[in-house]
């Protein structure tokens, strides 16, 4: 697969930080500033048959339903909070409950959650584990893949609300994709788009130990100036960012453990508060949905 680049020159790309993989490999990359989109990319990439290697950990949340630790539990709270609102926003932007497919759809929660509501869904999920969890919360495994390339590209097949909550950011090919999911979209469609914000203020204060950076499992980082750079160039139009609050938590809980080597419960608290309030003035927080629709 050819390899298309969201920026123009690689010898253009700026050191920006060092981070070290936490999770699996302790392996140190580097973040490169395309100064021109304010979007940051993970040197060096790995090549797509070790990239899977990398996700290899039961830490790796997304992909269980684990509620081990106090992390786990908490994460776990929080998802099925936010779920409920992700519905909520999801019926908002469509008259009618038509076809929903949710990329990177983990262990099939939000997508239970809507075919309950009463849409037609589809999920794509590349973790084997992952997606075998999800074929038991919906009514058959037979709506769910593990690519996106599996699905029909076929007029009459397309979607009117397409979601990828936190999958944008492991994408290989970054604009080919976009261009992908322009072809999945119905004219009228909506794409629900949720990304990690390095220029929120708990990625500031965190530097180099900022959980969401998640190196190398994200490949790219994201601004709000780099999304538009980058879905504008295939005829999108952003219509509206908003906020997801407890990300800021989470990843600061998070963060506090990579930094200090302890949960520090108080003190990852007191930074996700902190990261919210400067937000409520600077529109920057640690994550942001963003809700995109076909530019007529």
């Amino acid at each position: 697969m050819k390899q298309i680049e969201p920026y123009a020159n690689e010898k253009d790309l700026i050191p920006f930080l060092s981070c070290v993989d936490h999770t699996v490999s302790r392996e140190t990359f580097v973040l490169l500033l395309d100064a021109s989109t304010n979007l940051l990319v993970t040197s060096p990439r790995p090549s797509l048959d070790k990239l899977s290697s990398y996700y290899e950990s039961e830490d790796y949340i997304s992909h269980t339903d684990s509620k081990r630790s106090l992390m786990d539990k908490a994460y776990q709270v929080i998802k099925n909070y936010s779920i409920k609102k992700k519905v909520k926003m999801i019926n908002g932007l469509s008259s009618n409950k038509g076809r929903l497919l949710d990329i990177g759809c983990g262990t099939g929660d939000l997508l239970s959650a809507c075919e309950n509501d009463g849409w037609s869904i589809n999920g794509v999920e590349p973790s084997d584990k992952a997606r075998a969890l999800a074929g038991e919360k919906i009514s058959s495994k037979e709506l769910l893949v593990s690519d996106i390339d599996d699905l029909s590209s076929d007029s009459k097949d397309r979607y009117d609300v397409i979601t990828m909550f936190h999958v944008l950011e492991h994408v290989p090919n970054l604009l080919e994709y976009v261009g992908r999911l322009k072809q999945l979209l119905t004219v009228d469609g909506c794409l629900i788009i949720a990304v990690p914000n390095y220029k929120s203020y708990d990625a500031s204060y965190y530097k180099e130990f900022w959980a969401a950076y998640d190196v190398p499992r994200h490949l790219w980082h994201f601004s709000q100036e780099a999304i538009q750079n980058i879905f504008e160039r295939n005829s999108f139009k952003i219509e509206k960012v908003l906020p997801l609050i407890f990300d800021s938590f989470y990843v600061s809980l998070l963060s506090e453990k990579y930094k200090t080597g302890k949960s520090n419960l108080f003190s990852g608290f007191k930074i996700g508060l902190l990261s919210n309030m400067k937000a409520k003035k600077t529109g920057e927080y640690s994550s942001l949905i963003y809700i995109i629709k076909n530019d007529k």
